[in-house]
């Protein structure tokens, strides 16, 4: 049974795709053949979940984009996907003039206003099909879930809900408005599709509180409409249903380091420097070598490559949350592995006298032996496993060579000993003005967090560090955004913010180096990181486990199911929670998100099982964050 929200948003679109009739045995057997229409944002949603060939399966012949030209198909029915946006009704709309399709089942990813189905209804009578608009549905499924435990909320269009949208100087009230509106709307729609109603908790006097607030009375006006609550008591109930979930929503401001953070684990340091987005990342690799070697001066030719990183490949779900040193050493070991296994084939092949690589006719000798089935069985398995292999390769080795040109890691040890107040190897200004270390951005980022995690600095000793990072050629406009930031936010981060960091390098990649490994490892530090909590993670401890926190002290606390809320609600839970929601206003990334797993990791027992999901209004690497730093910055 479907227990996570990604499981649940999947069955939800398989759903649809069968015409809103849950999927049985003979419709998976001879699925009826339809076409699919999405907007942007429909795409950005169902390309993480499925497959080109699921789609085929489900009896999806073709899928197309609402805004390109599409040629009629007369004879087959379209399902559509889409945000109930004008533009969309509009091209909905013509396509029931120019009759392209058979029938039409109209599925809007989240709930469409009356006056726009009105226009729906009329203009299906202008062009007489009303006939053929066989349903139209509210999927509520606006959000993106990339993983069991992470959405974020679009990817399309997201400048418009980002820090900058929300933090900058000239936000009109109505525009605020509706950014508010649009985060609450897609929170609705993942606790619609989880099927439950949380407990919310929120700081107070920020964004994050706008949405708290909304989200409540979103929520017991759906509660209050008893005969068309989306939150039924037939509805399956969920794993942990006689508990209810805490949704945390936090303010961005809350933790502004970990956003300019330099990482070490794999996915964080894909989503950094890769800019892995919706579960893919894009690598430039070299075509032609050898030419290069003879004209010095001409650059190599690179091609762009697309790597998907599913939930279905073992080596990424279990090494993307591990330090980068142990990631190569695990793709390593699974080279070997596999070149053993594919030494084993050979081998047969040879005593089979099968010595070129034609495949077939090994089909063709089934013997009875045993071995020879298992390797004829086995050689799909093998080739997809050297794929992920080598896929896994060129980004590592991508990885790896953006770790030595720019010093990550030295910058990543920097900052852990800020963010943990022990005594640095290497000055900051050392740092800043060393022309080896880094791209300017980088510099940047070091200082910021210098600036909010590390000693208090005078004016005149940011200064003198600006007068430095200018003339390392550093666009300085950030920090002043953030100084300003730093002299208004009455949250100065307490001393206590960022705890129980601590660093230590092991021998030098022992393993790797003696293996004869792929990776030239020599230079780059291995730094294995002991746990520490970020604030969110504090704060989100301190409410699951029901313990008292300066920070967390006055949060507030609302519960859509009580029938009179007012602000003095108090909560009113005795026992802590074994599920919650945390959602950042103002974007999220991969670091704090593995300090949520690692610390629920930590926590759960066999017997209590703790779960955490993540949200952010959009996953926002350090460069893009810092761009929007020095939007405001330059606004001041």
């Amino acid at each position: 049974m479907a227990t996570s929200l990604q499981e649940k948003q999947v069955n939800a679109l398989k759903r649809m795709l069968n015409f809103n009739q849950v999927p049985t045995k003979t419709s998976n057997a001879e699925p009826q053949w339809k076409v699919l229409i999405y907007d942007r944002f429909g795409q950005d949603i169902i390309s993480p979940l499925l497959t080109v060939k699921e789609l085929r399966d489900i009896g999806v012949t073709l899928h197309l984009s609402l805004h390109s030209d599409r040629d009629p198909i007369p004879d087959v029915p379209a399902i559509y996907f889409v945000m109930p946006t004008d533009d969309n009704i509009q091209r909905i709309c013509r396509d029931f003039q120019n009759q392209l399709y058979e029938s039409y089942y109209l599925n809007f990813i989240s709930a469409i206003s009356r006056q726009k189905l009105e226009d729906i209804a009329q203009a299906a009578l202008q062009s007489n099909a009303v006939q053929q608009v066989s349903k139209v549905f509210d999927q509520y499924l606006n959000f993106i879930s990339l993983e069991n435990e992470l959405f974020t909320l679009r990817h399309q269009d997201r400048d418009s809900i980002s820090y900058y949208a929300i933090n900058k100087g000239d936000v009109k009230d109505t525009e605020m408005d509706s950014i508010m509106d649009s985060i609450v709307d897609s929170l609705f729609s993942v606790f619609v599709t989880m099927g439950v109603v949380p407990v919310i908790r929120c700081p107070r006097g920020n964004a994050a509180e706008m949405v708290a607030e909304k989200l409540d009375k979103k929520l017991r006006e759906n509660l209050r409409d008893a005969r068309n609550s989306l939150f039924t008591s037939d509805g399956v109930p969920g794993q942990f249903s006689f508990q209810r979930p805490l949704l945390v929503i936090l303010d961005r401001n809350l933790d502004m380091a970990t956003m300019l953070h330099h990482t070490w684990t794999y996915q964080a340091l894909a989503h950094d420097v890769l800019d892995l987005k919706l579960n893919r990342v894009e690598i430039e690799e070299v075509i032609d070598d050898e030419m290069h070697v003879s004209s010095p001066t001409r650059k190599p030719r690179t091609k762009k490559k697309v790597y998907d990183l599913s939930p279905r490949d073992k080596l990424w779900t279990s090494q993307k949350g591990h330090p980068f040193p142990e990631v190569a050493e695990a793709v390593q070991e699974e080279l070997n592995g596999y070149r053993q296994e594919e030494g084993e084939v050979k081998k047969l092949k040879a005593a089979l006298g099968l010595e070129g690589e034609d495949d077939t006719a090994i089909s063709m000798l089934s013997d009875n032996t045993a071995r020879l089935t298992s390797a004829v069985t086995s050689l799909p398995e093998l080739l997809e496993k050297k794929r992920l292999i080598d896929m896994h390769m060129n980004i590592a080795t991508a990885l790896l060579e953006q770790i030595k040109a720019r010093k990550l890691d030295t910058y990543f040890e920097t900052e852990e000993r800020m963010m943990s107040r022990s005594t640095l190897n290497k000055s900051l200004m050392d740092i800043i003005s060393d022309p080896e270390a880094g791209k300017s951005e980088d510099k940047v980022r070091l200082f910021i967090i210098a600036l909010i995690c590390g000693p208090p600095m005078s004016e005149a000793e940011i200064d003198q560090y600006c007068v430095a990072l200018q003339a390392a050629n550093c666009d300085i406009s950030a920090v002043q955004y953030v100084r300003r930031w730093k002299s208004y936010s009455k949250l100065q981060a307490p001393p206590s913010q960022y705890t129980g960091g601590s660093i230590s390098s092991t021998s030098m990649f022992s393993g790797l180096l003696s293996k004869g490994s792929q990776f030239v490892m020599e230079g780059v530090k291995n730094l294995v990181v002991k746990g520490h909590n970020l604030p969110t993670t504090r704060i989100v401890d301190a409410l699951m486990e029901l313990k008292s926190l300066p920070d967390s002290e006055d949060y507030r606390y609302f519960d859509p199911k009580l029938l009179r809320a007012d602000a003095s609600s108090v909560p009113r839970n005795k026992s802590p929670f074994q599920e919650a929601y945390v959602f950042i206003v103002g974007g999220g990334n991969y670091i704090e998100f593995q300090n949520l797993m690692d610390y629920v990791k930590s926590k759960s027992t066999p017997s209590v099982p703790k779960k955490i999901v993540y949200g952010c209004s959009d996953l926002v690497n350090a460069a893009q964050f810092l761009k929007q730093l020095s939007h405001l910055g330059q606004e001041i």
